[in-house]
């Protein structure tokens, strides 16, 4: 018979145990339509819920990124191309105005102009009146101002003239160069740091601001009983020819040349004073590479090929010598025969005990460690006896006073140590009986040459000195203090004294700050009066501790801008003065000049020194960067700002240009 078996039904519990999902029981009251098979499917995941990420998203994020480099990339190219279309139509509309035919037909020119008459002690033409003083209504209302010449286009030229207000004067600027130059940076162009080009701004543009005349000649001779300066001037077959130039004011700013020292040989050496100069350091010292690097070069003339000697431890001779270390360092070792590098040698010749002996102490010492370091012989306490073709010969004073004979075998000598009058300077000096001075044109405290007369003619820069002596005003000095005419000077006296020495000198005033001190150590007699003969021992102590100003471009530059100040004053007060009978214009109008020192600077090479008086800086390219920033700031126009700043980044990313011109 059959066996009834029963089958039960499996739990929930145990379904879940086997991995079979259940699905809850559905409420009877819902719909049947929501009881179709699609119904009891499982819910699908929303895509709002987090999904763990496949394969494909690091691809699509690798390509969100090109995608978002490419856009920037894109904006960045437009943006450029917007910028160089803006510019080109830009200059587009710069030359569509300055490219036009201007009227330059029937040009009033003053039959004088052509035609000077003659005259003067020498007979020669006088010229009156220029060829362009009546070609335009701007120019013929200068032609009833003042005439103010200037000899020179040096720093205290350049100062003067970018500080004179327009419409005020005549102005004329006489120069046998067409140019200015920016001196400090002539070592660099010597050796193709910069250009040359970077360094100049011609000198009619600069005086175009003031409607002002140019006049290339050289000045040979002064008439000044006559108010008439005598030029040397070229004519077209290159012969030259003489001619006066009148004036009201004259202002000699010409500079100064090397000082010979009465040394034999100076002919084979070379100056950096003008771009003429520098150009002709830089051929010689190419030159002295390319002969080098020849195979039929024996050792001993590469050698001397390859010497440089540097006689002078100043400014201009250390940043030479610097910049030549430079030159070999970076562009000599990656474009000639090796050999040429190691065979060079720089040697500095320096006739006091330490280099930039005017700069402080802990900068000497940095400079000369610096040079030590780059293999740069110093030279320290001798002096240059003579120089050859291909040898220096110069003798060194020892500790005890031997003196010893050296030669140096070299085809290159740099000649820095000192200044001279040039020819016009001398000539006026010789001129001028109380002229004593053997290096330049004395000045009184307002910048007027001494015993010309008074206001006419002025002397700015490396060519004049302002006056030390007070010994040579003891007359003047003690009719104005000698109150009671007892012919002796007492204490009040003397502080009254004291007073118009620092008015007439400046420079004295260091020297007079203890007046008590000074009266009781020069009255010897203890008589609590100055007799005449302990007054003049006074004053020449005094004389003689005074520090000249030294010649630099600081100096030159604070006077000129002076001078450009106060004859704008004396141009606007002058008929007011003169109406009031004054006659010492220029103590009317203006204070005596006063030096303000600002600092001194020097490159040695990937490094620099500032001497600050009391504040002394001095490190690598920290303040090599300084420097440059100071000397780019001083530039002239912005057009040498922007050459400059180009020859630095040229310099930097293709090196020197070294190719013989």
């Amino acid at each position: 018979m059959y066996q009834l078996t029963r089958v039960c039904k499996p739990s929930r519990a145990r379904l879940v145990h086997l991995g079979i999902g259940i699905r809850p029981p559905l409420p009877r009251h819902l719909p049947s339509r929501l009881l179709s098979t699609n119904a009891l499917e499982p819910p699908k995941p929303s895509s709002s819920r987090p999904q763990i990420p496949t394969e494909p998203l690091p691809r699509s994020r690798l390509l969100s990124r090109i995608l978002l480099v490419a856009k920037y990339t894109g904006l960045a190219a437009l943006s450029s191309t917007f910028g160089i279309l803006l510019l080109g139509a830009g200059i587009f509309i710069h030359d569509a105005f300055t490219y036009t035919n201007k009227d330059v037909h029937r040009v009033p020119v003053l039959p004088l102009a052509l035609h000077p008459e003659q005259g003067g002690p020498k007979n020669l033409p006088i010229v009156r009146a220029l060829v362009d003083d009546v070609e335009d209504d701007e120019a013929k209302k200068l032609l009833d101002k003042p005439k103010l010449v200037i000899v020179g286009g040096g720093w205290g030229a350049i100062s003067v003239l970018q500080t004179l207000s327009p419409g005020d004067w005549h102005v004329t600027v006489v120069s046998p160069e067409t140019f200015t130059t920016f001196t400090p940076l002539l070592p660099s162009a010597a050796v193709g740091t910069v250009q040359v080009r970077t360094l100049v701004e011609p000198l009619r543009k600069i005086v175009a601001r003031l409607r002002g005349h140019f006049v290339d000649a050289k000045a040979v001779d002064l008439v000044m009983s006559e108010r008439l300066l005598e030029l040397e001037t070229l004519t077209s077959t290159g012969n030259p020819k003489n001619v006066y130039l009148p004036y009201d004011k004259l202002i000699i700013a010409c500079g100064s040349t090397s000082s010979t020292h009465g040394i034999q040989g100076l002919k084979h050496c070379f100056q950096l004073k003008t771009i003429s100069d520098a150009q002709a350091i830089r051929r010689r010292i190419l030159d002295n590479f390319e002969t080098a690097s020849l195979p039929i070069t024996t050792p001993e003339e590469r050698k001397r090929l390859l010497s440089f000697v540097v006689c002078g431890g100043g400014p201009t001779g250390v940043e030479t010598a610097a910049e030549i270390y430079d030159f070999c360092q970076e562009d000599i070792v990656n474009y000639y025969p090796k050999i040429c590098r190691e065979e060079v040698s720089i040697h500095v010749i320096q006739s006091r005990e330490h280099i930039l002996n005017t700069y402080s102490e802990a900068i000497s010492k940095y400079a000369e460690e610096k040079f030590r370091r780059d293999s740069v012989d110093l030279v320290t306490s001798a002096r240059v006896s003579a120089v050859h073709p291909d040898h220096v010969v110069y003798t060194v004073r020892a500790p005890d006073g031997t003196i010893t004979t050296h030669e140096i075998p070299t085809n290159f000598v740099l000649w820095s140590t000192g200044i001279a009058m040039n020819p016009f300077t001398r000539r006026v000096s010789a001129l001028l009986p109380n002229q004593v001075h053997k290096k330049a044109i004395e000045v009184d405290a307002h910048l007027r040459v001494k015993g010309a007369p008074l206001g006419d003619v002025y002397a700015i820069g490396d060519c004049a000195t302002i006056e030390t002596s007070v010994v040579s005003h003891l007359l003047e000095l003690v009719d104005e203090a000698d109150k009671n005419k007892d012919g002796k000077i007492d204490f009040e006296e003397f502080d009254f004294m004291v007073a118009r020495i620092k008015h007439r000198i400046p420079m004295a005033e260091s020297q007079l700050q203890k007046v008590r001190t000074l009266f009781d150590l020069y009255d010897s007699d203890a008589d609590n009066s100055l007799s005449l003969n302990e007054l003049c021992k006074l004053l020449e102590e005094i004389g003689n501790n005074i520090t000249a100003l030294p010649a630099t471009a600081q100096v030159a530059s604070q006077q000129g801008k002076y001078l450009g100040k106060k004859l704008n004053q004396l141009a606007k007060k002058r008929e007011v003065l003169e109406a009031n009978g004054i006659h010492d214009l220029d103590e009317a109008v203006s204070k005596t000049f006063r030096y303000t020192h600002l600092g001194s600077l020097a490159y040695i090479g990937n490094a620099a020194v500032f001497d600050l008086g009391n504040l002394s800086f001095m490190g690598g390219l920290a303040a090599m960067y300084a420097w440059r920033s100071i000397y780019w700031s001083e530039q002239v126009s912005a057009r040498t700002r922007f050459l400059l700043m180009m020859d630095w980044i040229i310099r930097g990313v293709w090196g020197r240009d070294l190719s013989r011109l």
